[in-house]
């Protein structure tokens, strides 16, 4: 039995993580969890999988719970997700918690010589230098949960790195893809979660809303698999049944195509090195209809441009774009900014705040206490915000 560990169980890669966990309970064990209010959703995988920790992170419901349910311990806060990684029983992490709150748990996997199913691509793009530099000195296995990311892994292994000229990431578009772009500055936070494809949680719908989601995987794909920033693509799929390409260099391109489900990826993430035993859901090709490709429009979708523009400039530019936009997705959803004003907050950001390029963890932390911080006070004095 291979032992996992879920970090943020209860959104949907970590309730996608739990279906393939159940198709699979003769070869995986749940070992430990978090979630970071749930506490019905955590108690009643407790009572299915009984791990040994779990671990709730809302700082309001510290203490609630009591410190054990049953032969389960219970822990709190999010500085405790570290202690849910290192586990000795635990051989796989799991990380899908959402924003850069999943870098220590992901250090802590690292230095304990955990594989790593990364489906927080925040770690990446705020401390992609930090991260690698420590995957190599640790020789750890991280292998991408996110549905393009894997899509690439999965091509990329079966192709000589010297014949890719190209990687490209599809993008279904998100909520707005047909409205009228004169209409996107009156659009509502209800408009913004109605995604026409996937299942998600309300910050990355509204990232993929804008593409700023596309953007953050763009900034992922380079520190994953060490492609420039001339080499990486975006294209919009509406259907979201091809999830990566690569373009050799004699012109030819090779496509990953799936039903768009989540079990595809993460089945593939646990069992790598070996290959998924057996087929999970049956979508045959005579199902799929038209594949639709086409180039994103940089009107509708700023924010893209901003990550390319970010990820070329190196140094903190990609922490300080992740952390921009977490502020303003956070000040959208409460209503107090339109949605158009996510991508123009970024930009402030990116051309106000001084870039460096930090040998340490505390220097990227820093940058993005301070981008957060700029981030509120250009919302309060109402600047860019209008």
């Amino acid at each position: 039995m291979v032992g996992v560990s879920v970090l943020g169980i209860s959104g949907s890669v970590g309730s996608s993580t739990v279906k393939v966990l159940r198709q699979f309970r003769d070869q995986f064990s749940l070992r430990s969890f978090s979630v970071h209010s749930n506490w019905e959703i955590a108690k009643s995988l407790v009572l299915e999988f009984s791990p040994e920790v779990i671990c709730i992170t809302d700082p309001k419901l510290v203490g609630q719970f009591g410190d054990s349910f049953g032969s389960t311990k219970i822990l709190y806060g999010d500085e405790n997700l570290s202690e849910l990684v290192k586990l000795p029983n635990v051989a796989v992490v799991v990380t899908a918690v959402v924003g850069a709150r999943g870098v220590l748990p992901t250090i802590a996997a690292i230095e304990a010589g955990k594989k790593i199913a990364i489906a927080n691509k925040e770690t990446l793009v705020t401390f992609g230098p930090l991260i690698n530099q420590l995957v190599a000195k640790h020789k750890t296995l991280m292998v991408p949960v996110d549905s393009e990311h894997n899509a690439l892994f999965q091509l990329i292994e079966r192709e000589t790195r010297s014949n890719i000229r190209a990687i490209t990431l599809t993008a279904s578009g998100g909520s707005f893809r047909t409205l009228p772009i004169e209409a996107l500055e009156h659009v509502s936070v209800k408009q913004a979660l109605n995604h026409p494809t996937w299942s998600m949680g309300p910050k990355i719908t509204v990232d993929s809303a804008g593409l700023i989601n596309k953007g953050l995987e763009v900034i992922e794909a380079h520190f994953l698999f060490g492609f420039s920033f001339d080499e990486i693509e975006v294209v919009i799929h509406p259907q979201s049944l091809t999830h990566g390409i690569i373009e050799t260099l004699d012109g030819a391109c090779l496509q990953y195509t799936s039903h768009p489900d989540m079990v595809y990826p993460i089945a593939h993430s646990l069992f790598y090195p070996n290959p998924t035993p057996q087929m999970l859901i049956e979508r045959k090709p005579s199902t799929w209809k038209t594949l639709e490709f086409f180039p994103p429009d940089t009107k509708r979708y700023p924010g893209l441009d901003l990550a390319f523009q970010a990820g070329r400039a190196g140094g903190v530019a990609p922490c300080i774009y992740n952390a921009a936009n977490e502020e303003a997705v956070a000040l959208f959803l409460e209503e107090k900014i339109s949605f158009t004003t996510i991508p123009r907050l970024i930009e402030s950001a990116l051309n106000q705040i001084t870039n460096v390029f930090p040998e340490t963890l505390e220097g990227y932390l820093e940058k993005d206490k301070e981008t957060r911080n700029y981030i509120q006070k250009e919302f309060k004095k109402g600047g860019v915000t209008t």
